[in-house]
């Protein structure tokens, strides 16, 4: 109440995670959202809605890996156009059990990855604190590594991953040339090639071809169910039958043969059927939206901001803007409890001080969503984060 009468304005409720999934949960229209924002009983009803089609209910429970487990990895393997694939319950351990296989089968423990690849940033270095594996980076530019640069490595290597897309860049690809030419030269260095395509089911259209001509490149592949696919957790990886058997000793040995995984397994193979024939339309539709929010940019007068890539290659993508990554985040916050309208997700900190940076993910809820309607919407989030600088509410104003 002191602050209320030394302000005038009332005092705004902290932006804490309960109160944006709150927010988000209740909004009528979203342009960015995120699965958590689904109740446990919104999940197990889709769930339930969904199973019936992915999968025969008749058929009894999996027990450690067969039944249902097997079919997700039968179903996955051939999207890909892979002999053989294995399910993991985490990305983590399946990119930790390929390079090992990799690094046992040529003799070298050294992997050649980009620093920004979730292998390095999100893995809190297993490669080398389980794995006794250690990396040399082809490049530090935030874009995957050229061909040029995996050729002139100053060392050896026995694995060169890619990940694709690579998210903390910017969700950005190379060209289907370039990656082509990408793992040429690895195979010139006679190193084997893991891509990390947590989200390559998204990557066709930029590539301009289909699944298994990506994997193709491929010595082995980890794909991800929740990532694109929205599913509840879990990975798959794919490659040649001796080496899927391989991964699934070590799966045992990093605990990763669980008692039952249908749940999971359902969702995933459900996933495959909503998500992945939507995806070019969610990719294509990222292309109106990332345009609309640049026009929303110019027309409201910010003084700097970025979309990136200019163009996404995906349907996910980089928004910068220059206020408090905490302002952004409460006005987007208030915009969505006072209009129903849900803009952006939670803001954070950019690399490059006096920043913010989101990731914007343009999936079914976004279709609907006109270039009017994404400016009209961006207009009214900046209003009120102009209110909340003149309410005292903590900086809106644009830093620097």
């Amino acid at each position: 109440m002191a602050d209320e009468q030394k302000t005038g304005h009332p005092v705004d409720p902290p932006v804490d995670r309960a109160r944006r999934l709150a927010a988000l949960r209740g909004a009528e229209r979203v342009l960015s959202g995120h699965s958590l924002a689904l109740t446990i009983g919104d999940r197990l009803a889709r769930l339930a809605a969904e199973a019936p089609e992915a999968y025969d209910l008749g058929e009894g429970v999996d027990l450690y890996g067969d039944g249902v487990v097997e079919e997700l990895e039968r179903r996955v393997a051939g999207l890909l156009g892979m002999e053989a694939a294995a399910f993991f319950p985490t990305g983590t351990m399946a990119q930790q059990v390929a390079l090992r296989c990799w690094a046992g089968r040529t003799g070298s423990p050294v992997v050649a990855a980009h620093p920004l690849s979730h292998l390095e940033v999100h893995e809190r270095n297993a490669y080398a604190t389980v794995t006794g594996l250690r990396t040399v980076h082809p490049t530090s530019d935030p874009r995957p590594p050229t061909a040029e640069e995996i050729r002139e490595l100053d060392e050896p290597f026995g694995t060169l991953t890619l990940e694709l897309p690579l998210r903390d860049a910017g969700f950005v690809l190379p060209t289907w040339e370039e990656l082509t030419e990408a793992v040429a030269a690895a195979r010139d260095r006679d190193a084997v090639v893991h891509f990390d395509g947590a989200r390559l089911w998204e990557c066709a259209s930029h590539f301009g071809v289909e699944l298994p001509e990506i994997a193709a490149l491929a010595d082995s592949v980890y794909v991800s169910l929740y990532k694109s696919l929205d599913g509840i957790s879990g990975a798959v990886l794919a490659g040649p039958s001796s080496f899927v058997e391989e991964a699934k000793a070590w799966r045992h040995r990093y605990g990763g043969t669980l008692f039952q995984q249908w749940p999971v397994a359902l969702a995933g193979l459900a996933g495959l059927d909503r998500e992945l024939p939507r995806l070019p339309a969610y990719v294509a539709h990222a292309k109106v939206v990332a345009e609309a929010l640049k026009d929303a940019f110019r027309a409201a007068g910010v003084p700097w901001f970025r979309v990136h890539p200019d163009v996404p290659h995906t349907h996910q993508f980089q928004v910068w803007l220059p206020y408090p990554p905490e302002a952004l985040t409460a006005a987007g916050v208030r915009l969505a409890e006072e209009t129903g309208t849900w803009v952006f997700n939670r803001w954070d900190a950019a690399p490059v001080p006096g920043l913010a940076v989101t990731e914007v993910t343009v999936a079914a809820s976004a279709l609907a969503w006109t270039p009017a309607a994404v400016r009209d919407a961006v207009g009214a989030l900046l209003e009120r984060l102009d209110r909340l600088d003149g309410g005292g509410g903590g900086g809106g104003a644009p830093v620097g």
